[in-house]
């Protein structure tokens, strides 16, 4: 194996791990949602990232200010989109569906990102991801049919909780298109920081009109996980993964969700795993896999 498949190796790690902790999280909003408003573990998510981040990055924030004060717009929209409008749809959607249901809906990622990405990045996407986001798409399809497809269309009660999960998920697509797109030249702590500050101040008038639910025994390990893993580590990984393999080779990964969510889900919160589960969970791994393989040009 040469240095450069090593390296693409472990950039292929960066966007597994960070769907990992996605996939917890969406377990995590599913369990909570009884003991807390979507807009509260929203705020106190961002106001504990931002309390663990500050002592490490204030200086250099303070260092870098030049540097980054050209790209506060865009800062300020990447907030909006990944950590205003895609959390707090997704938070807001557990009250109404099932934390599998969410995985699931999560998958539709990659095939916004690559619709997002030929109308702003003006990316011609190869066959190949394009074959594999459709087979990924069919296995996902057969797993919210329950295996048969006669369902695909009467997807039961859920059916708003699904559609504020399909917007964000939309959100989130625009999120790293336009992140591959800007190319932002501040390190990523210091990208993810300010994004974070721009967060909380956005949150500030659904506060003033809404309130916040108090920090309790049942919500507080919830809000520490959430503060800490999707809010700090899963989202360096992502941006990380981006610039490694784009935004179309990374969002591909989401596929993976329902899968992880769907077993994370069946052992804390009994939800059902059955044969669909596995046999679309085959389909969308296959998807993946063709979606991520590049022909090698011919020599001639």
């Amino acid at each position: 194996m040469t240095q450069q498949q090593k390296t693409m190796a472990w950039a292929f790690l960066l966007p597994l791990m960070a769907v990992l902790i996605w996939s917890l999280n969406m377990t995590v909003n599913r369990y909570v949602a009884d003991y807390i408003s979507p807009l509260s573990i929203s705020f106190y998510r961002w106001v504990l990232a931002f309390l663990v981040m500050t002592p490490f990055v204030y200086r250099c924030i303070k260092k870098q200010w030049p540097d980054i004060r050209p790209y506060l717009g865009h800062l300020a929209l990447l907030g909006a989109l990944g950590m205003v409008f895609y959390q707090g749809l997704a938070y807001s959607s557990a009250h109404y569906t099932s934390a599998t249901n969410m995985g699931l809906i999560n998958a539709f990622i990659p095939v916004f990102t690559i619709i997002v990405g030929v109308f702003i990045l003006k990316i011609r996407p190869s066959i190949t991801a394009i074959l594999g986001s459709l087979l990924s798409l069919i296995g996902l399809m057969y797993v919210m049919a329950q295996g048969q497809w006669a369902h695909v269309l009467s997807l039961g009660d859920s059916y708003i909780g699904d559609l504020m999960m399909l917007l964000a998920v939309f959100f989130y697509a625009c999120y790293g298109v336009l992140l591959k797109k800007w190319q932002i030249q501040i390190p990523l702590v210091s990208s993810l920081y300010i994004q974070i500050c721009f967060a909380l101040i956005m949150h500030l008038p659904f506060i003033a009109f809404m309130g916040l639910d108090a920090i309790n025994v049942n919500n507080v390990a919830s809000i520490a996980y959430a503060g800490i893993f999707p809010s700090i580590a899963a989202p360096l990984l992502w941006m990380m993964a981006v610039q490694q393999l784009g935004p179309n080779r990374s969002s591909i990964f989401m596929n993976l969700m329902p899968i992880f969510t769907a077993m994370i889900a069946y052992v804390w919160l009994g939800e059902s795993w059955t044969i669909y589960h596995t046999v679309g969970g085959v389909v969308i791994l296959l998807g993946i896999l063709l979606a991520q393989y590049s022909p090698k040009p011919k020599l001639t």
